[in-house]
């Protein structure tokens, strides 16, 4: 749930972990933080991880850390840096001056690989990272020790030094950590902690030729900075002994402790930053803030409100149990959402001419109409009705089936705000059959959708002014695969084989009444019947783009029913 504060996360391991240090005297401010490296644009298991560490720490009145892990040049850019900047700011947190880079600690990590080399801890190795693959071993097999592995302190040294001046080439040599090739934890099998890497830095330049791995400096920075706890996804697990083992090496420095958490698995999702490249670079999608994407820039994008990110990350909780979450939740959470903030308006995505016949040529009316049922402060607007009406061309059939209740030949539906109408006759096109235009007759009786000799209809239809009607494009998204698991595929294929053929739509002759006219990128509505679409950040004033952010059928609902049921 939320509160004015920011977000509560429901109880977990890791909130009694907290308590307990608290209690004991452990530590005495919570300190967490967010270390994503700048290589891509953060999705929405990285939102889980954002309010799992800005959150915990907010909740015990302690901080979270902002912290760059951008040790590889290669991969690296300082777009990368703003927009996750942008993104954790837009989900509601803030690091405040909390901001740190892992190229800041530069030169640190390079005096602490120093005091390894000295402790007899690390070595120079000139194997091929081919050979570093060979030699390490298997589960089941040992590592075979590098021939370099007993050079003296002193060559050691020498040579790591010459490495960082730049007088070797790349993949020439590398800097391992000395434990032990026989461990069953491959990642203690004598690690690498530096390597050569000739392309500067988009923050330290040219200063540097050698550059740490990901293990060798992510528990330097947590050290570095204080962290208390220090918190990942289960991947790391294997890793902790690592991190154990290369602070047990190191005078006086601060030991954080760390703990994992299961990360976000979603149905009809892929999460895997190498498959979302793939998606990019081969155009499946138009980027990386595609509205199918699971970016919290396409998510932004389609419509979501940051809210329900937060909300859907709350109930998904904290647990160390792998499992797989539907993407009706986080639909359900948006609907939440967006049911109480977004404006009503009308529009029809696929028109259909109807004319009253009985309603006065050049008369036009201004019926009241209601933004937000769920919210009356957000107060009423004028919608204007005229002899000539669109309406959704699904919402007219000529030989309806028995529970078909809108509008059909000699039947009498009720026109949201406006009166009911009885269509009194079809025009088609002579050579296509097509159905071209209604007409109706109205009950002048009905304004405003109530009939004073107390006759029911079974229906009612929302409309737009065929005189009033502003031109949309409307784009309608489903999910990007038709499979809950992607990953699900025949022998030969790949993922990219469950992508959906139909996970977008577009439609170019939607009609949409006159009050959205000035609709600025961003914001968001209820088309009424129909579902809550966001204004594109490409519309112009005279080109409106609205996204289909999702659809009015809560299918997490009937899940939850269902599920009830059997209970």
């Amino acid at each position: 749930m939320e509160d004015k504060k920011g977000i509560i996360l429901p109880p977990s391991f890791i909130k009694t972990i907290i308590e307990n240090d608290l209690k004991s005297g452990k530590c005495n401010t919570v300190i967490t933080r967010f270390p994503p490296e700048p290589n891509g644009y953060l999705h929405i298991g990285h939102a889980k991880a954002i309010c799992i560490n800005f959150g915990l720490a907010q909740e015990f009145g302690g901080r979270c850390h902002l912290r760059f892990d951008d040790t590889n040049p290669y991969k690296e850019e300082e777009e990368y840096v703003e927009a996750i900047k942008e993104d954790v700011k837009w989900l509601g947190f803030d690091w405040g001056k909390h901001l740190y880079y892992a190229s800041d600690y530069f030169e640190k990590m390079y005096e602490f690989a120093i005091q390894l080399i000295k402790k007899g801890k690390a070595y120079v190795c000139d194997l091929t990272p081919e050979q570093i693959r060979e030699y390490r071993g298997t589960l089941t097999e040992p590592g075979k020790e590098s021939p370099y592995r007993n050079r003296s302190v002193e060559e050691n040294l020498d040579l790591f030094k010459r490495m960082k001046a730049g007088e070797f080439e790349e993949g020439s040599r590398v800097l391992r950590a000395k434990i032990d090739m026989s461990s069953p934890n491959l990642n203690m099998r004598d690690p690498v902690m530096y390597r050569i890497i000739k392309k500067p830095h988009y923050r330290q330049g040219n200063k540097w030729n050698i550059y740490p791995t990901y293990d060798w400096a992510h528990c330097l920075e947590d050290s570095i900075e204080g962290i208390t706890h220090s918190l990942c996804s289960l991947e790391f697990e294997d890793h902790r002994p690592l991190y154990d083992w290369f602070l047990e090496q190191l005078d006086n420095v601060h030991r954080p402790r760390q703990y994992e958490f299961a990360r976000l698995n979603l149905t009809y999702t892929v999460l895997s930053k190498r498959k979302l490249i793939e998606l990019v670079q081969g155009k499946y999608v138009s980027g990386w803030d595609d509205p199918r994407m699971p970016t919290i820039r396409g998510m932004r994008r389609r419509g979501y409100p940051p809210e329900a990110i937060r909300n859907f990350c709350t109930r998904i909780g904290i647990s160390k149990s792998e499992s797989i979450v539907d993407f009706a939740l986080l639909e359900h959470c948006v609907r939440e959402v967006l049911n109480k903030q977004c404006p009503r308006v009308m529009a029809v995505l696929n028109p259909l001419k109807v004319i009253i016949d009985n309603y006065p040529e050049e008369q036009c009316e201004e019926l009241e109409a209601i933004n937000n049922p769920e919210d009356l402060t957000m107060g009423t607007r004028k919608v204007p009705f005229t002899k000539e009406i669109y309406i959704e061309k699904e919402d007219f059939m000529e030989n309806p089936p028995k529970k078909f209740f809108r509008l059909a030949p000699g039947r009498e539906v009720r026109l949201r705000y406006a009166y009911f109408i009885k269509c009194v006759d079809v025009v088609k096109d002579e050579k296509t059959g097509e159905i071209k235009e209604l007409h109706c007759t109205y009950d002048p009786a009905t304004r405003g959708g109530n009939a004073p000799d107390g006759r029911k209809v079974k229906s009612t239809l929302h409309w737009v002014s065929v005189r009033h009607a502003i031109n949309a494009e409307v784009r309608l998204y489903d999910n990007l695969f038709i499979k809950p698991d992607p990953l699900d595929v025949e022998e030969g294929e790949d993922f990219k084989s469950n992508l959906n053929p139909n996970s977008l739509k577009v439609l170019y002759s939607c009609k949409i009444e006159p009050s959205l006219a000035k609709a600025k990128p961003g914001e968001r509505y209820q088309f009424e019947r129909i579902g809550y679409f966001c204004v594109d950040k490409d519309s112009s004033e005279n080109r409106l783009i609205f996204n289909r952010t999702v659809t009015l059928r809560d299918r997490w609902a009937k899940i939850q029913k269902s599920s009830f049921k059997k209970v």
